[in-house]
């Protein structure tokens, strides 16, 4: 077999490009940290796009229609902060310094005393069950477990930003976001150019149109989200108010912002709504959990799916794969930002893969075409 220069040449570009990109995809994994705060980033810019966009339908310039987005929302937090304000952040602090430590104890107790397997006998077998295995389920266990959580949320905080550790990183973090959230919405197309020239000429419309879907699905995503946590948010601090919950806005919040992570968001208001109501009114304890897995229910079974069906067209099992998967590799970030990613993930393998690589454009129904006016994205339906 003889060995040709064209051949010869074309392997040493294999491996050339081969090499190239093993070296980037070690460099992005490096990275990955930063990434995850560009694409959160990346939301907030749609986020803050929403009303910039709604005054430049009125044919107001950019700048200004960022500056009267800006006064709008100082304006409703200064609002927020004479209503609001005062009363949340006096039962957030009453909540966590006293409330909830006060309910692990008194759940440790009747742990402990029997108390608790006499209300429920059938919470009694099941934890007889599990005590067969290699662990065993008392106070001391609950208290790990929350002392465990803890501290996991506390080292995210150092992983993002290394040698910066505690609020020092969220600061930082919190400051990236804003940054890269200003430096896009100020000069979009800019950021959208460089992504397209990064394109061969014969692909960069092409990779203009899926620009624009991704946008616009971040758009439907943001909306479908929004609507979500007002509601879980809504029903939570309602029914806890019901109840005679004094922590009932508290509750309300983290309930309607914890909702934002899909499926384990009604474990994770659990606990506290457990503890708080052990010292308010033990007596409705069931009563709290009832409203809580209810308005997790309406959110992930009714209203979420419904909101989401046409914008997102990402089944549950996805999700919930999606959180699994990008929870392993990024973090608690990448659970908390699993639905936009694997709604872009789905959108480039949909739109790279299956259509212009197989050539299969039967799933086209509708197609999102990018037009450009005053340096904004429009989206339109394209017969």
């Amino acid at each position: 077999m003889i060995r040709t220069d064209s051949g010869y040449a074309r392997n040493i570009n294999i491996l050339l490009i081969s090499i190239f990109f093993v070296v980037l995809l070690i460099g992005l994994w490096q990275i990955r940290g930063i990434l995850m705060l560009a694409l959160a980033g990346v939301l907030l810019t749609v986020v803050f796009s929403m009303p910039v966009k709604s005054f430049m339908r009125w044919r107001i310039g950019r700048i200004l229609s960022i500056m009267l987005s800006m006064t709008i929302g100082v304006l409703v937090l200064v609002l927020l902060s004479f209503l609001v304000f005062p009363t949340l952040f006096e039962q957030f602090a009453t909540l966590f310094e006293t409330t909830i430590p006060t309910g692990i104890n008194q759940f440790n107790e009747l742990l402990e005393s029997g108390e608790l397997y006499q209300q429920v006998p059938f919470l009694e077998q099941a934890v007889e069950m599990l005590n067969t295995t290699e662990f065993e389920i008392d106070a001391n266990f609950i208290n790990q477990v929350i002392g465990q959580t803890y501290s996991a949320l506390n080292s995210f905080d150092g992983s993002v930003i290394p040698l910066i550790g505690g609020v020092a990183s969220a600061l930082v973090s919190v400051f990236i976001i804003v940054f890269i959230c200003f430096f896009l919405i100020t000069e979009p197309r800019k950021y959208v150019n460089g992504i397209v020239r990064l394109t061969p000429l014969w692909y960069r419309e092409r990779m203009r149109e899926i620009i624009a879907r991704i946008d616009y699905t971040m758009h439907e995503w943001i909306k479908v989200t929004g609507i979500s946590m007002l509601l879980v948010g809504t029903i939570t601090g309602a029914g806890l108010a019901w109840l005679g919950v004094d922590q009932w806005l508290a509750l309300g919040v983290i309930a309607g912002i914890v909702s934002f992570i899909p499926n384990f968001s009604v474990f994770i208001i659990l606990v506290p709504t457990i503890a708080v109501t052990l010292v308010q009114t033990p007596e409705t304890v069931w009563i709290a959990i009832l409203i809580v897995i209810v308005a997790s229910f309406v959110q992930a079974n009714i209203v979420g799916p419904i909101l989401a069906s046409e914008a997102l067209h990402l089944p549950p099992v996805l999700i919930l794969i999606g959180q699994i998967v990008f929870g392993f590799f990024f973090g608690f970030l990448g659970i908390m930002l699993a639905v936009p990613l694997s709604a872009i993930t789905v959108i480039l393998i949909e739109e790279i893969y299956i259509k212009d690589v197989l050539g299969d454009d039967s799933a086209d129904k509708e197609k999102v075409v990018d037009i450009y006016d005053d340096d904004d994205l429009v989206y339109a339906e394209a017969d």
